[in-house]
């Protein structure tokens, strides 16, 4: 069979809960391989999966999968979930309690011949590193083998694409990491289209063929996770990204030929210099910084690069496993992250004055 892509063009209109609307507005592709859908809370990641799965009607559009018509709304067409040949997995395995791993994962194919069902279950097994588990039940194994067994139950049936919502939360980062390789080795094979919903960075990175942005319903924009996650356009999406300063300001003049414009913060007499936009002197802009990507000193640093140092009063520290978080008061609050060696280093202790050095291009202008 030849790899065959997901093409979704659809229009939604519903009120899942409450008084408030949302609509769901959405064009895009998924090809063979790993796409990643990312969004904020919210955003209509999961109501998209279930369209495509079939368990929601959308108003109007299409839904193909290769040469074949999943949905149509001008044609009529609307197959069931169970003929259109997607899986779909959830954050919970929910594996039938009273079956045992092998009996589980052979469901969904009862109707092969003993012979053959006995065959794809055991290379499933295989596959996914579970087969010394195939006697037990679900409360026997761990959430992690519970979660390789219910992706292994997903795969069984030789889908044509594969949906994903979050399927691995909770799972230590190890155990993801192992998860994801295996599904990734299987789907060499396989070459299908899988659309991936995670909020999880580290999790787009080790994926990341390409990412597709959504929030409120809206496609935002597509490509690689560099392109998409390091330099998201709206503040919701940054936040989403794993962006954690937003600093709000007002365009004080612009620099053309140097291709940057300088912001005055608000509430504040700092200044910093920021890649060239769609802005003029006097208008309001809000700013993302990582805060990885802002470097900390204990003496006032010299001859950089860097086009941005500020002077501040560090206010607080606070140890996050391998990643310490440093409150700076620099103006205006920051967020900075260094690590342990840097702490040790730099004999960083609240109240202590420091300098932070940002990168030009480290503040991106975001849309509130």
């Amino acid at each position: 069979m030849n790899p065959a892509s997901l093409s979704i063009a659809l229009r939604l209109d519903r009120r899942p809960r409450g008084p408030a609307h949302f609509s769901l507005d959405a064009t895009f592709y998924v090809p063979p391989g790993f796409t990643i859908l990312f969004g904020p809370s919210g955003a209509g990641k999961s109501t998209l999966l279930d369209c495509i799965a079939g368990l929601l009607r959308p108003r109007e559009g299409q839904i193909t999968l290769g040469a074949d018509t999943l949905f149509d709304s001008a044609r009529g067409v609307n197959l069931p979930p169970q003929v259109r040949r997607v899986a779909y997995l959830f954050q919970s395995p929910a594996l039938f309690p009273h079956l045992t791993v092998e009996e589980n994962i052979s469901y969904g194919i009862s109707q092969l011949p003993l012979t053959a069902r006995r065959e794809r279950v055991s290379e499933i097994l295989a596959r996914f590193r579970v087969a010394s588990l195939n006697r037990r039940k679900p409360h026997e194994i761990s959430g992690g083998e519970q979660q390789r067994v219910a992706l292994a139950r997903s795969l069984v049936t030789i889908p044509r694409a594969l949906l994903l919502d979050e399927p691995l939360t909770g799972l230590e980062a190890g155990l993801k990491a192992a998860i994801l390789e295996d599904l990734r080795a299987w789907n060499a094979a396989q070459k299908i289209p899988i659309l991936y919903v995670t909020h999880n960075r580290d999790e787009v990175d080790a994926l990341g063929e390409r990412v597709v942005a959504i929030e409120e319903g809206r496609i935002l924009s597509t490509g690689i996770p560099r392109e998409i996650l390091d330099a998201p356009r709206r503040q919701r999406l940054a936040q989403a990204a794993g962006f954690e300063n937003f600093l709000a300001g007002v365009v004080k003049d612009l620099r053309e030929s140097d291709g940057v414009m300088r912001v005055q913060l608000a509430g504040s007499s700092a200044e910093i210099e920021v890649p060239l936009g769609y802005a003029s002197p006097g208008d309001q802009v809000r700013i993302a910084v990582r805060a990885g990507d802002i470097l900390l000193a204990t003496e006032p640093p010299q001859s950089l690069s860097a086009r941005n140092i500020l002077e501040g009063i560090l206010t607080s520290i606070e140890e996050r496993g391998a990643t310490i978080v440093c409150r700076v008061l620099a103006g205006v609050p920051f967020v900075v992250h260094v690590t342990r060696g840097a702490l040790r280093s730099l004999e960083l202790a609240p109240g202590q004055r420091v300098w932070l050095i940002l990168k030009t291009h480290s503040c991106h202008l975001v849309e509130s």
